[in-house]
């Protein structure tokens, strides 16, 4: 459903049935196919998600919202093939996908240059290249002239620059996003939105991003998939179809934060009675 649209059904929204949405025929980064994911056996067996059936274009900034413990992150890590699904299939267009977590991750130990480096390192790129890289990708993510600085001289959302910087290092086709910048103050949270809208414009990469903050969803998607309460389904995708650049604090953007609230409140609602 596109964000228009949703606008127009402000007052019926607490009652409107989640439903999955067909979509065209497009050139697509990642296609889930009946994904299901079942952790443990037998009576302790937990179904994290059912049924999953999800594609995502090629260059898009898809935003994953739903309740805590819906299988968002787990949904993250089938895609990054870090788990297999129990059932179903993940198909990806490229060979690689970069993860960036809810914390930056960095060791301690190495500058933030050896940190963006790492990667390359694992991937053998040759040293020249490898220096030329990461001055690039600092000079991307507005970290000039901290090459050298370590994780702890360094403020919040700078250790996310670097990490985003690390995972744009690892070359990958899909930019899957934990949660990113849920740790932050807001207003560090709105700058790196800005770098990171303009990061996605300029390098053309696929984005999954993970958020408990539906206005963030809203802000930087051009597409929301609301999950539904345990076990994980699409629920319903929202089309964001106002023009950006966006800001969180917009009329529009709040205004379409506040139906998915709505939605995602039936859901919880919906899953508590059951």
């Amino acid at each position: 459903m596109a964000a228009s649209a949703l606008l127009r059904a402000a007052d019926t929204a607490p009652e409107r049935e989640l439903v999955s949405r067909p979509r065209p025929e497009r050139d697509l980064a990642v296609r889930l196919t009946a994904v299901t994911k079942v952790f443990g056996q037998g009576g302790g067996a937990l179904v994290a998600l059912d049924g999953i059936d999800l594609e995502v274009g090629r260059g898009e900034f898809l935003c994953v919202v739903g309740a805590s413990g819906c299988g968002k992150s787990t949904l993250l890590s089938l895609i990054a093939g870090l788990e297999r699904p129990s059932a179903g299939s993940v198909d990806l267009a490229g060979n690689r996908t970069a993860l960036m977590f809810q914390e930056a991750a960095l060791l301690p130990w190495l500058t933030v240059e050896r940190n963006i480096d790492l990667p390359l390192r694992l991937q053998r790129v040759p040293r020249e290249q490898r220096n030329e890289r990461v001055a690039s990708l600092l000079s991307l993510v507005h970290l000039d002239g901290f090459g050298r600085r370590r994780p702890h001289e360094l403020s919040g959302g700078m250790r996310q620059r670097v990490a985003l910087a690390r995972a744009l290092a690892q070359q990958g086709d899909v930019l899957l996003m934990d949660e990113p910048f849920a740790s932050l103050d807001a207003i560090t949270r709105d700058i790196l939105h800005e770098d990171l809208e303009r990061i996605v414009a300029s390098t053309g990469v696929t984005v999954v991003f993970v958020t408990h903050n539906v206005r963030e969803a809203v802000r930087l998607g051009d597409r929301v998939v609301l999950m539904t309460s345990r076990p994980g389904r699409v629920g319903d995708i929202i089309e964001i179809d106002f023009a950006r650049p966006r800001r969180i604090e917009d009329t529009d953007v709040a205004a379409v934060a506040r139906e998915i609230t709505d939605l995602l409140r039936v859901e919880i609602g919906r899953h508590g009675r059951h």
